[in-house]
């Protein structure tokens, strides 16, 4: 009788997800979207960043969260496509993450940009680092006061475990192709060498950056204060708007009314979340962690802005 009653449980649950899951493809990620995408006529897409940027997107039930580049890359190129989105709001709820993912993140907003549409970008709790770089090269970039962003700088990070492996008794034996081969190696300090080549790409992606955040802001912030304040230290939204990081202070709802604005849509033009968040969301599960925590993930010593 148990048993039944399991497998019964079983293919019930099943049966709910497919549902869910069906539900999720056609209208997205919650109800607002339903009316949208039923409408006809000019209206906004909503891009959302949330989490730490990575190449691949994953979700964690017990918290913590990556935006995968793919998958927004792909979202970004669907709007590209779409001739009634006039206007794109870029949610953005993250720390940062890896610098070649927010790269290509940046690259196809760039080519969205090209195509005519108009990119506000609205910041939610954090846009920092890589969240920054995404945003810099918006039409107009929305934040609260008390969002964190900025962080425009590149770090590379790993534990040196030699004395610990020696304590236990361990020791790593390394056959190699050439010197550099193992760097970053956590049996060992790093030679002279390895300093002086990590340390160029650091500073060659860190100047990228540079780049991007001119490109975008260069009419905003002079170069000089820019480099004044590019040292990776973080600011609320109001020293940003100080500083010439954003454009204005408002809430995700303001930088729908900017989109708009700025779009010359009217004041009941559609709204449609082109992606969204994640299928165990709808059993309120947590995606997100704090800033602290975000700030601390780290992979090995691959760059991260």
């Amino acid at each position: 009788m148990a048993k039944r009653l399991f497998v019964g449980a079983f293919i019930l649950f099943l049966f709910v997800m497919t549902i869910i899951s069906g539900w999720k493809v056609f209208f997205g990620n919650n109800t607002e979207n339903v009316a949208s995408k039923l409408l006809t006529g000019d209206k906004i897409g909503v891009i959302e960043v949330n989490g730490v940027i990575s190449e691949n997107e994953t979700i964690s039930i017990l918290g913590g969260s990556a935006s995968g580049s793919r998958a927004i890359v792909k979202a970004i190129r669907q709007t590209a496509q779409r001739p009634d989105i006039k206007a794109v709001v870029l949610r953005i709820n993250s720390p940062g993450g890896s610098s070649a993912a927010s790269q290509e993140i940046g690259i196809e907003l760039d080519r969205l940009k090209q195509s005519g549409k108009i990119i506000i970008t609205s910041m939610g709790e954090a846009c920092a680092s890589g969240g920054y770089w995404i945003a810099s090269g918006s039409d107009f970039i929305m934040a609260n006061g008390t969002t964190l962003t900025g962080s425009i700088g590149v770090i590379m990070e790993w534990a040196n475990l030699q004395d610990l492996y020696e304590k236990l008794g361990i020791r790593m034996e390394v056959l190699k192709s050439g010197e550099f081969k193992d760097m970053g190696s956590s049996a060992r300090d790093l030679t002279e060498g390895e300093l002086q080549m990590f340390d160029a790409m650091i500073q060659d992606t860190y100047q990228q950056f540079l780049d991007k955040v001119q490109a975008g802001r260069g009419d905003k912030i002079e170069t000089e204060k820019l480099l004044e304040i590019a040292d990776g230290r973080v600011f609320t939204g109001r020293q940003a708007l100080n500083l010439g990081l954003i454009d204005g202070l408002g809430n995700y709802y303001d930088a729908l009314d900017k989109a708009k604005e700025l779009a010359n849509l009217p004041n009941d033009a559609g709204v449609e979340i082109i992606n969204g968040n994640e299928f165990w969301e709808y059993f309120n599960f947590p995606y997100k962690t704090n800033l602290a925590d975000w700030l601390k993930t780290g992979n090995g010593w691959n760059l991260k802005i």
